[in-house]
């Protein structure tokens, strides 16, 4: 399903749109802490964590181990799905107890700078699909604006035409591109608020936990262990992420949109049974950009709130299932690496501007 966006209502002044949606939202108590299913949460995870680590200390050198592997790269990337609750202020009430959560769990467990991550992630939902300001939109294997696209020459620009097809593929490599960068950011000169303990963590978890697996399983068997992790893990966290926002409309740097229109129009739910546990509440991902401090299990009961609010207000409210959200991605990156204009913007965007 391709988001078109709709003609903008004919009502009053955009802004206050939003602050009538968030008070609808804190009147029903969806702001409202679980610590309870956060603390299951985390009991879950730190019983399979100890499951998957028993079983790779007693399986024995047997290719079964792979299977351990792909576990670990499940739990890793459920782990930074917790984090990524943490990072917006879902699971406690104090600031300082979500920073050092994410701080210390997070980043030993899934290895991963913190700072580097929410340096970024936070200029997303600040700019979601916008040029020149979100960051996920920057070029790096695969291109997401016409502009980068028709930048590349040769064989780079070859496999642009073709990139939505090597997707998947390439998935397989973004676990250690994220680890390589998150290292590197954490290495360089920019500023990351308490980086001599994001360093020690993360050097410890990207060296301890391979040296691990190779001394218990051997060399060959150690590294193929690695490998696949890495792969779950990049293929899970790109698979989970990717439906969210690739393929909606692409905002021009200069656009100046109200929040509640920038939000909903850029963002796609995936609907789909089980997807919450799956992809860690980002199916929800129109529910969560509006309300990035609502605890994630609470995001489906507002979305029946918010589908209804934007229904009245003429803000088209784009959802689609997994499958079909996968050949969007796909399609758009296709025809976007070709250097088409994006095929699902449109240049009445324009007239979302807030007044």
């Amino acid at each position: 399903m391709t988001a078109v966006l709709s003609a903008p209502p004919r009502r009053r002044n955009p802004v206050s749109d939003y602050t009538e949606l968030a008070r609808i939202v804190r009147e029903n108590g969806l702001m409202r802490r679980r610590t309870g299913r956060y603390a299951g949460r985390m009991a879950i995870l730190a019983a399979l964590f100890g499951a998957a680590f028993f079983l790779l200390l007693t399986l024995g050198h047997s290719w079964l181990q792979l299977l351990v592997a792909a576990g670990f790269g499940i739990l890793f990337t459920q782990m930074a799905f917790l984090a990524h609750d943490g990072a917006h202020r879902q699971i406690f009430s104090s600031g300082k107890a979500n920073d050092w959560f994410c701080r210390v769990v997070g980043t030993s467990l899934v290895g991963l700078s913190y700072g580097w991550w929410v340096n970024k992630h936070s200029r997303h939902h600040a700019n979601p699909n916008q040029i020149g300001k979100d960051g996920d939109l920057s070029a790096g294997a695969l291109v997401f604006t016409p502009e980068d696209a028709r930048a590349r020459r040769g064989l780079s620009g070859w496999l642009a035409a073709r990139q939505g097809w090597f997707f998947f593929p390439l998935l397989t490599l973004a676990g250690l591109d994220l680890h390589v960068t998150s290292l590197r950011t954490l290495l360089g000169r920019g500023r990351i608020a308490h980086r001599g303990v994001e360093l020690t963590l993360v050097i410890a978890r990207l060296v301890g936990f391979p040296l691990l697996a190779v001394a218990v399983l051997g060399l060959p068997l150690g590294l193929a262990f690695v490998a696949v992790q890495l792969m779950v893990f990049g293929v899970y966290m790109g698979a989970s992420f990717a439906p969210n926002h690739k393929g909606m409309p692409l905002v021009p740097k200069s656009a100046d949109i109200d929040f509640l229109r920038r939000q909903v129009l850029m963002s796609r739910n995936v609907r789909g049974r089980f997807l919450g546990v799956a992809m860690g509440g980002l199916n929800y991902q129109i529910e969560h950009h509006l309300f990035p401090s609502m605890p994630s299990a609470n995001l489906p009961l507002v979305r029946p709130i918010v589908r209804r609010y934007c229904a009245e207000r003429g803000i088209t409210y784009t959802e689609t299932s997994l499958l079909k959200s996968y050949a969007i991605v796909v399609r758009y990156l296709n025809r976007v690496g070709k250097g088409y204009e994006d095929p699902f913007s449109c240049p009445i965007t324009a007239r979302f501007r807030s007044r």
